[in-house]
């Protein structure tokens, strides 16, 4: 009974790669800026994606471990190359912990919705994921900052509202984005541990 117990605790070496691709992808995004699209006053990203990846394959806690490389990254690109509203992202509720929700709920929206069709669960809980990350850091933005982010961009309050919520609508895009590149690679990986 023990002896089962450990060998289901333990991380395989398929795992461990895996693992390691996803902090590579997740590290080079971030260290290079490519994760970072700039959409002025905001930069957009793709950096979700292998946190969702993560989540969904390797459970929460990797996802969140993930989701945290990619909030740090994004506190240093607020430092490295800075936007009227950076200030926003060197705060680590905004810019760290949405980030590593991304990582939780797309595990457990994959856990809990049972659809008859595998593709469809697997892309809500994709989208899940996706849609933690927009809400978070928009919904964030807009309970902390609206009038600094209103002032930072010479604006006014009801504008400043108006552009959260189109950075929000965005989010389908995004999304739809993250679901067309994690589904084949999860679906991929899922059929070759099978």
């Amino acid at each position: 009974m023990s002896e089962k117990v450990l060998s289901k605790s333990k991380i395989s070496t398929k795992q461990i790669t895996s693992i390691g691709m996803l902090f590579a992808v997740t590290i080079v995004l971030g260290a290079t800026g490519w994760g970072f699209i700039p959409i002025p006053p905001l930069k957009l990203t793709i950096m979700h994606i292998p946190v969702i990846i993560a989540s969904i394959l390797e459970g929460p806690i990797v996802g969140a471990l993930t989701g945290l490389l990619f909030g740090i990254f994004s506190m240093f690109q607020a430092i490295n190359t800075p936007t009227p509203v950076s200030f926003i992202f060197l705060n680590p509720i905004v810019a760290v912990l949405p980030r590593i929700l991304i990582g939780v709920t797309p595990y457990y929206a994959y856990k809990l919705i049972k659809t008859r069709w595998k593709k469809v669960n697997l892309g809500l809980s994709v989208l899940i994921g996706s849609f933690t990350n927009t809400i978070g850091v928009m919904g964030l933005i807009y309970l902390i900052y609206i009038d600094e982010y209103a002032n930072a961009l010479h604006i006014s309050h009801s504008l400043a509202v108006k552009t959260i919520l189109f950075y929000i609508l965005n989010g389908f895009v995004s999304g739809s984005f993250a679901v067309v590149v994690s589904m084949p690679i999860i679906m991929a990986v899922k059929k070759i541990r099978k």
